[in-house]
């Protein structure tokens, strides 16, 4: 059977594309004809390929046709679904995160029934409505990736409060600058912006320990109010930020940079999901000297120490879709044991299928070791309140933390001000 990967770069030329493929669905027969699937993965999309995924599906399905469109990053690849939601051309598979789940809540089937969602861990806990509107391929799991031999040659030890994390980055910056003026303490690519959101997007739910942080936020009408989870968690983050751990010019370098600056070992610690290892993996020489542990977000250690856990590549179904059946089939087959075991290990991310368990990279395990008290956290992206209040005030938690560290930058009044259009934005629309 023909299998086709489509490398799409523009929304324009990803919506043509969909045109072609609805068009093939006209056989009475649920099971022939062409499925689009859609993705911004880079892991998945050689998975796929590497694996003949698209093959050992048409053993079971000879007449069902793939079509694998793969958009740029996650960015291109909502204004693409958005544009085709619109206009009815949705692909027959597409993929979700926490917080667009809701977002396309009227374009997605449930899955309640399938034994996919039934047996994956999360997916029940991201039900929108009672509904599961995609199936989590991944339970990842956040870390701060470190050099053993750095931090030791330093004198630092690995933190376990708050106050602890930002001394030993400037500990680690102070020494080693010295030697090499371009050295990060903290590698934190804040050109980009996207790569601060282990602080900027789960620190507030880590303060509070409520993975529905910004469900909560949507209830409030100050919610950057002093005493807050998120103006305690944005405080701590621009002290972070501006505590010359991040080097001499974060906002001068993107992610990719300070990726491989970590890994040529000229940055001492990387804040990143378990994804990261497979980039580190390819990129470090040696591997002997990596180490892990979480984020500590807590002030003392006599507090909880919460560690963020959420769903990841939400697997669903569209209502646009001319074969269900066929697209439901794929998801089925997807999770199950001719794919899902291959899949898990091909990559660096945690299963989140209780049939397929994972044990953990020896690199990951060590976060564990060194905090067997941990409190998981399972994290929710926030639903449509907090997203239509968040589009009316123009908030963007990223953005934020890459403004923090401009020049003359004022938080409190910047709290101020975001508290004023919160309250106005939620009268206005009516949210209680």
């Amino acid at each position: 059977m023909r299998k086709k990967l489509l490398a799409l770069i523009t929304t324009c030329a990803l919506a043509v594309t969909a045109l072609t493929g609805c068009g093939k669905n006209n056989s009475a027969d649920p099971y022939t004809g062409t499925l689009i699937l859609a993705t911004w993965d880079n892991n998945l999309y050689n998975f796929i390929e590497d694996y003949e995924i698209i093959e050992k599906f048409q053993e079971r399905y000879p007449n069902i046709e793939i079509e694998i469109e793969k958009v740029k990053g996650d960015s291109e690849y909502w204004d693409a679904m958005k544009m085709r939601s619109s206009a009815n051309q949705l692909p027959d598979i597409m993929f979700n995160k926490t917080f667009t789940l809701s977002r396309f809540k009227d374009y997605l089937l449930d899955l309640s029934e399938t034994t996919a969602a039934k047996n994956n861990e999360l997916a029940a806990g991201y039900a929108v409505n009672g509904k599961i509107l995609g199936v989590p391929t991944t339970s990842g799991y956040e870390y701060v990736y470190y050099w053993k031999d750095i931090f030791a040659e330093a004198g630092v030890e690995v933190p376990t409060t708050w106050n602890e994390f930002v001394e030993a980055g400037v500990k680690l910056q102070k020494y080693y600058e010295t030697k090499d003026p371009d050295f990060m303490a903290l590698a934190l690519g804040m050109k980009d912006e996207w790569p601060n959101y282990p602080f900027m997007e789960f620190m507030p739910s880590l303060e509070s320990g409520n993975g529905q942080n910004w469900n909560t936020m949507a209830t409030q009408d100050a919610p950057f109010a002093e005493g807050t989870d998120t103006y305690k968690a944005y405080v701590k983050a621009n002290e972070l930020f501006n505590s010359g751990a991040l080097g001499k010019d974060p906002l001068g370098l993107g992610h990719d940079q300070v990726v491989s600056m970590f890994t040529a070992r000229k940055a001492a610690m990387l804040a990143s999901g378990d994804w990261a290892l497979q980039t580190i993996e390819k990129d470090a020489e040696d591997l002997s000297q990596l180490g892990t542990f979480y984020l500590p977000a807590r002030n003392t250690e006599a507090d909880p120490y919460n560690v963020i856990v959420q769903g990841d590549s939400f697997m669903g179904v569209t209502t646009h879709s001319k074969k269900p059946e066929a697209a439901t089939a794929f998801v089925e087959f997807f999770f199950g044991a001719e794919c899902y075991p291959d899949f898990i290990n091909y990559i660096s991310s945690a299963s989140s299928m209780t049939t397929f368990p994972k044990e953990k990279h020896e690199v990951l395990k060590e976060a564990d070791e060194l905090c067997p008290d941990k409190v998981l956290v399972m994290y929710d992206g926030g639903g449509d309140d907090f997203i239509a209040i968040q589009n009316s005030v123009t908030f963007d938690y990223k953005k934020l933390g890459a403004q923090m560290i401009t020049k003359d930058f004022d938080l409190n009044a910047t709290f101020k001000e975001l508290n004023e259009k919160w309250k106005n934005a939620r009268e206005k629309l009516g949210i209680k």
